[in-house]
Formats: structure tokens, C-alpha cells, sequence
């Protein structure tokens, strides 16, 4: 039986977009793959459709509420493949008792405003010209490399030849 991986989506979610079927298609060979609009499980309306309106959305309650959600639909233990706040939900929901093996985040700078990690395996990717990457003392403290793809912004993982790189390291 494979092992599962748990792919969470980024602020804007969708049903299946297509740079999330590149990874799931990459991925699919080694692992059993459950993909999740993080929009749909913040209960955040589909109505909202400025990045800003979202966002707002998440920072007040959405986050908590797809951490809440998540907990109740994975049991069993899994990898979390996560996009921006993605990234962060799965972070704080292993913190809170999701059975994570390996936690990959990518552009999921929310993670600057963590104190504590989750006892598992982490990587966290960011673009290296990302504005609100955390920075150099927060990865310090935490005691967690980073890795940074050189001249990339926040949504480097859109990247097809990106998305190459990141799925390497499950393979």
C-alpha cells in the first residue's frame, strides 16, 4: 500500500487546478494522493474573489477552521504537501495532532509567525525574492534550513520546472 500525501492547495484553491495536477501526476506513482481546496475547507466563500478578500477571510478564522476540518478528515498518517497558506494549515494542524511524517511547505510565509515546529520531517521552500519570506533568526531559532530557488517570487511552485524540483524530493 502506498503511503499517503495530503496536497494542500494555496489562497485562490479550485477544484483541480492544473499546476496541482502536475504534482499529483508526478507524485501518483509512490503515493496515494488526496488533494484539498484549503478555500473549501476554511468554509471560505467562493464569492470572495480579490486575493485580499480571501486572505482576510483566512487570518480571521479560515485558518483555524481548515486546521479543525483537516483533523477530522485525515486519521492515519500522512506527508503534507503544501502550497503558501497551505503550508501553514498543515503546519498547525500537525502541531495539533494531524499524524504528519514529512511536512513540505512552499512560499508559505505565514510560517514566520510560528514559535513552535511539529515533531516531523520538514522542507521548506521559498523564492528567493519573496517579500515576506521570514527571515534569517526565525529559521535560526526554529533550528530549520531552508532552501531558496534563486530569482523566484511567491508562486515559484505555479513553475512547471519548479514543480520538477520540489517532487524530487519524494522520489
Amino acid at each position: 500500500m502506498k503511503p499517503k500525501l495530503l496536497i494542500l492547495s494555496d489562497l485562490f484553491g479550485g477544484k483541480n487546478p492544473e499546476w496541482v495536477q502536475l504534482y499529483t501526476e508526478i507524485l501518483q506513482s509512490k503515493f496515494d494522493v488526496q488533494y484539498y481546496d484549503v478555500r473549501e475547507l476554511a468554509d471560505i466563500s467562493l464569492e470572495c474573489v480579490t486575493e485580499s478578500d480571501i486572505h482576510n477571510q483566512f487570518l480571521n478564522g479560515g485558518i483555524e477552521k481548515a486546521v479543525e476540518n483537516l483533523l477530522k478528515l485525515e486519521k492515519g498518517e500522512i506527508t503534507a504537501l503544501g502550497f503558501s497558506i497551505g503550508g501553514a494549515i498543515a503546519w498547525k494542524a500537525a502541531l495539533k495532532g494531524l499524524k504528519v511524517s514529512h511536512l513540505i511547505a512552499v512560499s508559505s510565509t505565514r510560517l514566520r509567525f510560528e514559535t513552535q515546529i511539529p515533531c516531523c520531517k520538514i522542507k521548506l521552500y521559498f523564492g528567493q525574492k519573496d517579500l515576506n519570506l521570514p527571515n534569517p533568526e526565525w529559521f535560526s531559532a526554529l533550528k530549520i534550513s531552508n532552501h531558496f530557488f534563486e530569482n523566484q517570487g511567491h508562486s515559484l511552485y505555479l513553475e512547471k520546472e519548479n514543480a520538477f524540483i520540489i517532487c524530487n524530493i519524494f522520489l
